[in-house]
C-alpha cells in the first residue's frame, strides 16, 4: 500500500510565491495554475484570487501559453493544425486564443512540414498498390494533425507529378 505525504497547506500569500515560479519557469494554463493551487492546499475562493493576482502580475496569460504551445508543437514535434487545436482544448484555452496561436504558424513552411512528412512516411510504407500506399500515408498524416485535403491534394500533386 502506497502513502501519500500530507498536503501543506499554505496560505494564499506562500502559495502566490511558489505559483509565482512555477510560471516563470514556463507559459502555463489558468488551469494548470488552479490545479497547483489545490495541490498545495487552497480552497476554491483562495485559488481564484491567486489566479486573478497571476493574470495582473502578468504570470499567466493564455494568449501568450497557446501561442508559444503552437509555435513549439509545429516546429519541433511537426504537429499539424488539427493536433495542436485538439492539445489547446484539452487544456481548455479559449477558441479566440486558439485562432491566434494558428495565424502564426506560416502556411508556406506549413506546407513544407507536411511535405517533409509525407516524405519521410513514404520511404518506410512498402506497399505495392499505389491506393493503399496513399492510404497509408493519409492515414499517417492524418494522425499527425495535419488536414486531410491537404494531404490528399499533395498525394495527388506527386502522383500527376
Amino acid at each position: 500500500m502506497e502513502k501519500h505525504k500530507p498536503v501543506k497547506v499554505h496560505t494564499l500569500k506562500t502559495a502566490l510565491e511558489r505559483l509565482r515560479k512555477y510560471c516563470a519557469y514556463q507559459e502555463r494554463t489558468q488551469q494548470e495554475a488552479r490545479d497547483k493551487f489545490y495541490d498545495l492546499g487552497l480552497h476554491q475562493k483562495e485559488v481564484e484570487q491567486g489566479v486573478v493576482v497571476l493574470i495582473e502580475e502578468g504570470f499567466l496569460n493564455e494568449e501568450r501559453f497557446a501561442i508559444a504551445f503552437a509555435g513549439g508543437k509545429f516546429r519541433i514535434k511537426q504537429w499539424g493544425k488539427n493536433k495542436i487545436k485538439d492539445a489547446l482544448r484539452a487544456r481548455k484555452i479559449s477558441e479566440y486564443c486558439i485562432r491566434k496561436a494558428m495565424a502564426i504558424i506560416d502556411d508556406s513552411e506549413y506546407f513544407k512540414v507536411l511535405e517533409k512528412v509525407v516524405a519521410a512516411k513514404s520511404k518506410l510504407v512498402k506497399e505495392k498498390n499505389v491506393f493503399k500506399r496513399n492510404y497509408k500515408i493519409a492515414q499517417y498524416a492524418m494522425s499527425r494533425g495535419f488536414e486531410q485535403d491537404l494531404i490528399w491534394d499533395l498525394l495527388k500533386q506527386d502522383a500527376d507529378g
